[in-house]
């Protein structure tokens, strides 16, 4: 496999005080792993690498990284440049999205079943829509995410996969960065 720049998606740190990650601490550890042109944005777990590997591979390896030098357990989820810009152009809420801080895309571990699916679908949740795609989840929260029904849903339990969301603000960055 060729070097990509790949989207490093860590889910749960640096939110209160729990699981506490510098960035300078995250991107050194990440660069004695391997990896290279290591970069982060904000605090939230959002890194881009460059590697060979397969974003399977750097999501083991990454959580490896986390738990072992730097003392933290966390998910990891990855995606290719490719495979973001495709959750982008195949957003729902384009038309009807204009504030990406209450748009979300929320990346998952693996295409969750069919009930799970239509257990989505079936959600009302007015104002706020949710919708389902692939591996990826699309929020729509006109009055803000902490204001709306969708924030009290477990999506990993009621997907039964893992699940960390970005605002569109921040998944637009993260392709600007990646020079996408």
């Amino acid at each position: 496999m060729s070097e990509q720049t790949l989207l490093v998606l860590i889910r749960g740190i640096n939110v209160g005080t729990a699981k506490q990650v510098g960035m300078a601490d995250l991107r050194d550890a990440l660069g004695a792993a391997g990896y290279v042109d290591v970069r982060t944005h904000l605090r939230s777990g959002n890194v881009l690498i460059r590697t060979d590997r397969s974003p399977l591979m750097v999501a083991g390896h990454v959580e490896d990284v986390l738990a072992g030098p730097l003392g933290v357990p966390a998910r990891v989820l990855v995606r290719t440049v490719s495979q973001v810009r495709s959750a982008v152009a195949a957003d729902p809420f384009a038309a009807d999205a204009p504030d990406g801080a209450k748009h979300f895309l929320g990346f998952l571990d693996h295409v969750p079943d069919s009930a799970a699916v239509r257990a989505v679908a079936g959600l009302d949740t007015a104002p706020d829509r949710a919708e389902l795609i692939g591996d990826h989840l699309y929020l729509w929260c006109p009055n803000g995410i902490s204001k709306g029904p969708l924030s009290r849903i477990d999506w990993d339990r009621r997907l039964r996969v893992t699940v960390t969301m970005r605002n569109w603000n921040t998944v637009n960055k993260l392709l600007e960065l990646a020079g996408a």
